[in-house]
């Protein structure tokens, strides 16, 4: 199997830590080696939250090296930006396009346009797939499930069965959310679905 790296990043309160959870769980129903690491200091402050999944045959360190991730996960723009450098080149950015400041930002800079946000990104992805997931979940009627969304545009980059994701979701969210959250899923997956349609 090829090994795969994984880099989630967002601010506090996105779910990021349990998307990643989401992730190791496909990697273990899909016979992966599988190794995490979340960094998450600043969380509960709106501060940055950063997670690394790897999946290989074995896995020796839960870190992905800079330039080594296949898969850039960005739950915010700008923090997809900040963390774009674990990208391998040509490797895959799905960023929701939602701009969430954190504090000291908006404190000292301006937050920057979406010209340059897509700029940077293009530098080293060789796909960015911008996803409206705070949008979409809204119309879904919870903003949490934002996450579960990205997951499911993600899903459709990644050579696994759907069920294998299905599974995953239905397994880790409380069971009175796991409707709500199979449907952000399948949103998710319809939005990749229609950019590449």
């Amino acid at each position: 199997m090829r090994s795969l790296d994984f880099v989630l990043a967002g601010v506090g309160g996105q779910g990021i830590l349990l998307a990643s959870d989401i992730l190791c769980r496909v990697g273990m129903a899909l016979g992966y080696d599988v190794k995490k690491s979340d960094v998450h200091g600043m969380a509960q402050r709106g501060g940055s939250v950063i997670s690394h999944v790897r999946l290989a045959d074995q896995v020796f360190s839960p870190l992905v090296p800079l330039g080594g991730a296949d898969f850039l996960l960005g739950f915010e723009k700008l923090e997809a930006c900040r963390w774009a450098g674990y990208l391998r080149p040509g490797g895959v950015a799905v960023v929701n396009d939602e701009a969430i400041p954190t504090l000291p930002l908006v404190e000292r800079t301006p937050y920057p346009d979406d010209a340059t946000i897509e700029r940077i990104l293009r530098a080293r992805a060789g796909r960015v797939l911008f996803i409206p997931a705070g949008r979409l979940a809204s119309q879904l009627g919870d903003q949490r499930v934002t996450n579960v969304i990205l997951l499911g545009a993600l899903s459709c980059l990644v050579d696994s069965a759907l069920e294998v994701w299905q599974q995953a979701v239905a397994e880790r969210v409380p069971p009175k959310a796991r409707e709500l959250n199979l449907r952000a899923f399948a949103t998710g997956r319809a939005q990749v679905g229609n950019s590449l349609a």
